[in-house]
């Protein structure tokens, strides 16, 4: 793809698009239902850092709203709203792709494309029909090339190490997790690194975008996209009934009427219907789908600037997207409100559901592994156009054909994170 194409392109989906993904800390979120969370009935509300998380939504709201617009202050609390959807609902990539390519239980990658497959039936042709009351809608449209296959398996490498993807660091810290603020961090240095070479990525061979809806009909676009979700779906069940005899269904934990809602869990596909219709109000709110990472390297964009380092001077910072961001407020940003929701969103819940739980010790395996996480996270998804929910969830519920390269690579990359988490003193494939 020649580099004119690609800034195009990144001008119109980074700034619109970029990229759960969920883990929290590491321990699989989407656990056996022996081992998710059982909310006591009666459960005692961490009142200290709810009245925190939920100050800051509102105060959050007040501000952007006042400061930039009420769109923006409405994004803001959707941001909210995801955080406590990942959080109750344990929704995960990481650990669900863990579980599966280890126990053969797919029961969490079946929930996750039940969710894209319910987002893609709304945002495909809404994107076909270009704007909705005169506002503009752009897909996640990313080309299929080089920098996607690398970064993608960098990505899925990194967040079996850093314990999550994007949006799992966010809500993870939300609830308190000292581990993932250090992938966190490191996510941040990553992408700042990848900034600065994504540039030279671009201009190895690439296909270009490849648009479902444009190549075909919005009909035969989205007939497609849930075929190929459903053999994935099928694929995951035929393993685990050949594995086991049967698939696990989750169970109901003990809920007192709706005291679930505010405490949780959620069932985990509830939870994902939950985030398909959020990511679908993200488009018609922002004009473009849920994205995660884009913001952490602006954050880390802006943070190297205050430090003296002319950031401002890469290709990449020159680029018409990035280069509004990087002279704006992170408060204009819309990846970066809704990142901030997800932290106090996530906090709120899991003050409500009584876990908020710091814990400042980490052994040192773990912390390293953190580090290094964090990194392959940060740089591959800058290479590939966000993580698990900006390229796979937004990806492929716009109909760009990158998210399917990114869906295989960082599913390969995932395998091979397995099999080093006991490098770092943490169960692989042979769980203890």
């Amino acid at each position: 793809m020649r580099m004119s194409g690609a800034i195009r392109t990144f001008g119109v989906f980074e700034q619109a698009t970029e990229a759960a993904a969920f883990i929290m800390t590491d321990i699989p979120l989407d656990r056996t239902p022996a081992d998710r969370p059982q909310i006591a009935l009666l459960a005692t509300i961490d009142r200290a850092p709810a009245l925190v998380a939920a100050g800051g939504l509102v105060l959050g709201f007040a501000a952007i709203a006042g400061l930039i617009d009420l769109r923006q202050a409405a994004l803001f609390l959707v941001g909210g709203l995801l955080g406590a959807a990942l959080y109750h609902g344990s929704f995960g990539f990481t650990g669900g792709w863990r579980r599966f390519v280890v126990e053969r239980r797919g029961r969490a990658v079946r929930a996750q494309m039940l969710m894209i497959g319910i987002a893609a039936v709304a945002m495909i042709p809404l994107l076909a029909a270009g704007s909705l009351g005169g506002k503009p809608l752009v897909g996640a449209l990313a080309p299929v090339g080089v920098s996607v296959l690398v970064g993608a398996a960098l990505f899925g490498l990194g967040m079996q190490l850093g314990g999550g993807c994007g949006s799992g660091t966010l809500f993870t810290v939300g609830g308190g997790s000292a581990r993932m603020l250090v992938t966190l961090v490191f996510f941040i240095v990553g992408a700042v690194v990848g900034t600065a070479h994504l540039p030279w990525w671009l201009e190895l061979p690439s296909l270009g975008v490849i648009d479902l809806g444009r190549e075909f009909s919005t009909g035969t676009a989205v007939f497609a996209t849930l075929a190929a979700l459903g053999l994935v779906a099928l694929a995951t069940a035929l393993v685990e009934r050949r594995t086991h005899g049967d698939l696990e269904w989750e169970a109901t934990p003990p809920r007192a009427g709706w005291s679930w809602v505010l405490k949780g869990p959620w069932p985990l596909v509830g939870a994902g219907l939950m985030l398909a219709v959020l990511n679908i109000a993200t488009l018609l709110l922002a004009g473009h789908p849920w994205s995660v990472t884009f913001g952490f390297g602006l954050w880390g964009a802006k943070i190297a600037q205050a430090a003296g380092i002319p950031i401002e001077t890469w290709a990449f910072w020159t680029w018409p997207g990035p280069q509004k961001a990087l002279a704006s407020s992170v408060l204009a940003d819309v990846t970066s409100v809704m990142n901030f929701g997800i932290i106090l969103g996530a906090g709120l819940a899991a003050s409500l559901a009584g876990k908020f739980a710091p814990k400042a010790k980490l052994p040192l395996g773990s912390l390293l592994a953190a580090v290094v996480g964090g990194l392959l996270m940060g740089y591959g998804a800058r290479l590939s156009f966000g993580c698990n929910i900006g390229a796979l969830f937004s990806g492929i519920a716009s109909g760009s054909l990158h998210g399917w390269l990114w869906f295989a690579a960082a599913f390969a990359g995932s395998f091979a994170g397995v099999a080093a988490r006991p490098l770092f003193g943490l169960d692989g494939f042979n769980r203890t």
